[in-house]
């Protein structure tokens, strides 16, 4: 990196080589320019240091950065000192001619497969500098408690938690976070599981990809709702299994609409993305009597249910479940910030040791110090704290955005009947929500087009999303005054 010093260990002599020790130095550092690894700028050891390094004379190091600075490799930095210089010779041509020999592979013959994505979700990285940001997913800052979370996090660099978090947890996760997965998230949703069926992931898109790689394959059939996630059915177009889209009602997916032929269907009953539906208790016996009649297992999504302030949460697909068919995943991440990259998944145990034999080869377990942090914070009330604030300050915000989409006139397709933090709108017909989506951008106003979650459908969708997770609340009802008349303006 530019600035950065550059440590004496790249060098290594040859004694027994008939090349001379001043060539090696600088064949060392000629190669390692030319190669991009010494960055422009970079500071080279002073010529005591790797004199020093390398037992030899200083002298030996001083002509070898000297000759160096006469072919425009290195620069004197200062009285004593040298740093690769800001443009060294060849170093464009080289970087050229090894970006055209990557080029020149045929990569589509030499991987796999190639990605199947669908539409990505397109959400800036700077959307905290637009006025009116209409995102799902991101969190308003001003809710969370930091002070908590910094002092959660020094109490799990204390001795005792650093010595058991520093060692390699094997295929093992932090027994605090699971005990509290246990005794406090899961009954809240009607679930009992003990500590052998759970597994701590890296997000419940991780979860998700586990389950994913366990129960399909070539040959297999999944289900998954119309609309979905686009991430969701990407993963499952990748693994190589027979997909069938089944469109959602206002009830959610219709267990009558299943195919004969199923291994697993993925769905999210109590808080349907992206439309908020909810299905309710009858469909629900309807799908886990079909799941026993035609051997297939459910995998819930159970995300977002800490959001209920306008109702409390139905209870989860999985607190019905009495044959363990049904996958359950939850996520830490949405109720907290969606950096935290924290989620877990409850199955039975036999299947629990696949996954956490599947994850280990993938990466382990998820970084010890951040599941003790989280552990701490949500063991000593922090959590509770804040999603009182949040259902609070989203509740508010639901109430004035409901009212301003209806003052426009915008439809409003779908919401969480329990609260949630988004709106599913339906434009008219015609409109082309990418295009919309892109036009607000100049209005500072952003949304997000609804096309990425219809697999199927590759022609103008009308649906977008409307999140109010991350906007002021003084500033929602201008933001959708703007996105009415951007909807006007485009016919």
């Amino acid at each position: 990196m530019a600035g950065s010093t550059v440590s004496e260990t790249i060098f290594f002599l040859d004694r027994a080589s008939q090349t001379g020790l001043q060539a090696q130095i600088r064949e060392t550092i000629v190669s390692a320019v030319l190669s991009g690894r010494l960055a422009p700028g970079a500071q080279l050891p002073s010529s005591r240091k790797l004199a020093a390094y390398l037992n030899i004379s200083r002298i030996t190091v001083t002509l070898a950065y000297q000759e160096l600075a006469s072919q425009g490799y290195v620069e004197a930095a200062n009285r004593s000192g040298y740093r690769v210089a800001g443009k060294p010779p060849t170093t464009a041509i080289a970087m050229q001619a090894a970006h055209a020999a990557a080029d020149a592979i045929d990569w589509s013959a030499k991987l796999r497969s190639t990605f199947i994505v669908a539409k990505q979700m397109r959400k800036p990285l700077d959307w905290r500098t637009y006025p009116y940001p209409f995102l799902y997913g991101q969190m308003d800052p001003s809710l969370f408690d930091l002070t908590a979370w910094r002092d959660c996090a020094r109490r799990a660099l204390a001795r005792e938690d650093f010595e058991l978090m520093a060692g390699d947890f094997a295929a093992a996760d932090d027994i605090q976070l699971v005990n509290y997965i246990c005794s406090r998230t899961l009954p809240g949703r009607g679930i009992r599981a003990n500590p052998d069926e759970i597994l701590v992931t890296v997000g419940a898109q991780n979860a998700l990809w586990i389950v994913i790689q366990l129960l399909l394959r070539q040959g297999a059939h999944a289900v998954c709702e119309n609309p979905c996630h686009p991430d969701m059915s990407a993963s499952l177009r990748l693994s190589g299994a027979g997909i069938t889209f089944v469109d959602v009602d206002k009830d959610g997916l219709p267990p009558a609409a299943l195919p004969e032929e199923v291994d697993a269907v993925f769905v999210t009953p109590s808080h349907h993305s992206p439309t908020g539906a909810t299905m309710p208790i009858e469909r629900r016996a309807a799908l886990l009597e079909a799941a026993a009649s035609k051997d297939f297992i459910i995998v819930e999504d159970d995300y977002e249910f800490e959001m209920s302030f306008l109702a409390p949460p139905s209870p989860a697909l999985k607190a019905f479940d009495r044959c363990g068919r049904v996958f359950y995943i939850g996520s830490f991440s949405k109720s907290l910030f969606p950096g935290l990259r924290l989620g877990y998944l409850v199955a039975p145990a036999a299947v629990i040791r696949e996954a956490r034999a599947l994850r280990a080869l993938m990466l382990r377990h998820p970084p010890g110090h951040l599941q003790r942090t989280a552990a701490y914070f949500l063991a000593l009330g922090h959590y509770d704290a804040v999603l009182h604030r949040m259902r609070e300050e989203y509740h508010r915000r639901h109430i004035i955005m409901d009212a301003a989409l209806r003052d426009a006139g915008l439809e409003i397709a779908g919401s969480a009947a329990f609260g949630g933090t988004s709106f599913w709108i339906e434009g008219p017909e015609g409109l082309d929500a990418d295009l919309l989506m892109n036009a607000l951008r100049k209005d500072g106003v952003l949304i997000e087009s609804g096309s990425p979650f219809f697999p199927k459908d590759d022609g103008p969708c009308r649906f977008f999303r409307m999140g109010y997770s991350s906007i002021a609340r003084n500033r929602i009802a201008d933001g959708v005054a703007l996105t009415a008349a951007r909807i006007a303006e485009l016919g």
